[in-house]
């Protein structure tokens, strides 16, 4: 859902910028009397001299009583909405915690941290992996993980993707009392730096 909206919002922000930047454009470098065509009437900016609000139109709208709490208002709409849009791209990162179910009735919370880095711990342990990166995100009742392997020079890929999943994702889901941990795994290959032999 926030991926989507996150879309949806860039896309017409970005639509909006290109028409505005168009708009200001092709009247500031006079390009209609160059080129030779004719812009519609509505056109915002049809020449180099030209600005948005001529002077007495925002004297006309500066006199009215409304004018004022209205620009206002709707700058303020503009800077809690951009404030909660960036509030939720900070939210969605890293889940905070996860709640274990010990199978008793009894619910605690582990921070997701501390659960990311046992699951890199083992699985840095796997053979053939060089380094692991855990991230949980999702909701705390129910996490997903996504798990980088970086994988040495006689890593296999097909043995270490078996026992990520049988060893390091069965335990992390059994130690937090979950009926399942669905997770994204990215294999990468360890670089080395080549050396000049001779």
């Amino acid at each position: 859902m926030l991926r989507t909206v996150n879309r949806l919002l860039t896309g017409l922000a970005g639509a909006l910028l290109v028409a505005l930047g168009a708009a200001v454009l092709i009247g500031a470098l006079d390009l209609p009397r160059r080129w030779g065509f004719e812009l519609p009437s509505a056109w915002p900016f049809a020449g180099p001299d030209d600005v948005l609000l001529p002077g007495t139109d925002l004297r006309r709208w500066r006199a009215r009583g409304w004018w004022w709490p209205v620009v206002i208002a709707a700058l303020a709409v503009v800077v809690l909405l951009s404030a909660w849009w960036l509030a939720a791209q900070a939210r969605r990162g890293r889940l905070r915690e996860v709640v274990v179910h010990s199978g008793g009735g009894e619910v605690a919370s582990v921070r997701g941290r501390a659960l990311e880095e046992v699951m890199e711990a083992e699985a840095e342990e796997l053979p053939g992996v060089e380094r692991a990166a855990v991230a949980l995100s999702g909701r705390r009742t129910a996490p997903r993980a996504r798990i980088v392997l970086t994988l040495g020079a006689r890593g296999a890929p097909g043995v270490a993707l078996a026992r990520l999943c049988e060893e390091v994702l069965r335990h992390a889901r059994m130690s937090a009392g979950l009926t399942r941990l669905p997770a994204e795994v990215r294999l990468r290959a360890v670089r080395h730096r080549a050396e000049r032999v001779g």
